[in-house]
């Protein structure tokens, strides 16, 4: 796979190795967002099936992303909060049970099982990153060791928000399933650019945000919930997630019963004539990459540049800890407001996440990209 920075609106001279934050748009993308701001001129020309068709499509373009079988388990959302808010309405959690998180995980996987631990008088364990030279690895025997015959559930998410820390799923899966705890997974740093296969990993729920590396809008994103929620109650009674809904005739005519599947949990006005076409051309155009070749090229053109940066100093997880698309880098004398600027002044854009310079990188970068951040990076430790 070659750099793909001409279907960007980047500018020239900037190097973006921040897509953790936000993925730039497609310029296919950007289109498909004015031709539905175009559409609502016309409201006439919507029909009733519009409500339904190009969201269809979303699905099934998340569904064949991640493997997932049955399109009809994908739901809509509008945030990995509201995804996870439909996951914790659903758990009958018990006082004396306990809830599994990782030190430092994205707000959003942290608040509503804190909050359900509470309420239900429950254990929530935070397993913090150790201070060790096998950091990932250590991490996630300590993850391991907390999931007993006590453990409800484990919400991870598949690589660290921070600095790119990757979790065995696999190894964790296999506890929980031995000892019948859920697994819930937010896949908003991960799917997209690194391959995640729903029948091998078969999380409970997998939820993530459209905006990072599914290189979608923000405010959208997917979610597809396994059998374990097949019959639960929605965190809204909206009218399209009823069975039927299609029929606008008869919306007078009230069911009880939902859409099947998991489009239970779609958000209201989830046909949103925006935004789901944005997003449905993203992931067309990241099923036609193909997310194997995708985190292939973030491997090449990362690759000799951490060796270079460890030689210096630089602390990096190894490889099998850590995706390739993102990845932290540490280093101790460092002041990080100082180097944060001299990386700026270099149109240089990453974050500070912790005490990790965090980079991620994608198709729109190149080699080039990489080599300019190495070389503030090497200037920073000789100052």
């Amino acid at each position: 796979m070659d750099c793909q920075k001409d279907k960007f609106s980047l500018e020239a001279g900037v190097h973006y190795l921040n897509c953790a934050y936000m993925s730039p748009l497609m310029k296919q993308v950007e289109e498909a967002g004015f031709q539905g701001i175009s559409a609502k001129a016309t409201p006439y020309k919507v029909t009733a099936q519009d409500f339904f068709t190009e969201s269809e499509a979303l699905r099934t373009e998340f569904n064949t992303l991640i493997n997932g079988g049955d399109p009809q388990r994908v739901a809509i959302i509008p945030s990995v909060s509201y995804g996870m808010a439909n996951v914790a309405r659903n758990i009958n959690l018990k006082s004396g049970e306990k809830i599994i998180v990782a030190g430092e995980q994205f707000p959003s996987n942290y608040y509503v099982w804190s909050r359900l631990a509470r309420d239900n008088g429950a254990s929530f364990v935070v397993v913090e990153p150790p201070d060790s030279a096998n950091r990932g690895k250590d991490w996630n025997e300590a993850i391991l060791r907390q999931i007993d015959d006590s453990t409800r559930v484990v919400a991870l998410s598949h690589v660290h928000w921070t600095d790119g820390t990757r979790f065995d799923l696999e190894a964790i899966r296999k506890k929980t399933r031995k000892l019948g705890a859920l697994l819930v997974i937010d896949g908003t740093q991960s799917v997209g650019a690194l391959p995640f296969d729903v029948n091998v990993i078969q999380p409970d729920a997998l939820i993530c945000a459209g905006y990072k590396w599914l290189m979608g809008p923000y405010a959208i994103g997917l979610a597809w919930y396994g059998p374990a929620f097949d019959d639960g109650i929605p965190v809204e009674e909206n009218w399209i997630n009823r069975r039927e809904s299609q029929d606008f005739a008869g919306l007078v005519n009230y069911r009880d019963e939902y859409q099947p599947g998991a489009m239970r949990y779609d958000v209201g006005e989830h046909s949103n004539f925006i935004l789901v076409p944005m997003m449905l051309s993203a992931l067309k155009q990241l099923n036609a990459w193909g997310v194997e070749n995708i985190h292939a090229y973030c491997q090449k053109i990362t690759g000799d540049s951490l060796h270079v940066l460890r030689d210096a100093g630089y602390k990096i997880e190894k490889p099998e800890y850590r995706g390739a698309h993102l990845f932290g880098i540490r280093y101790k004398g460092i002041d990080a407001a100082s180097f944060s600027k001299m990386l700026l002044d270099n149109n240089i854009y990453v974050s500070v996440r912790g005490d990790a310079i965090r980079v991620s990188v994608n198709v729109f970068n190149s080699e080039e990209d990489i080599q300019k951040f190495t070389e503030v990076c090497l200037l920073a430790v000789r100052k």
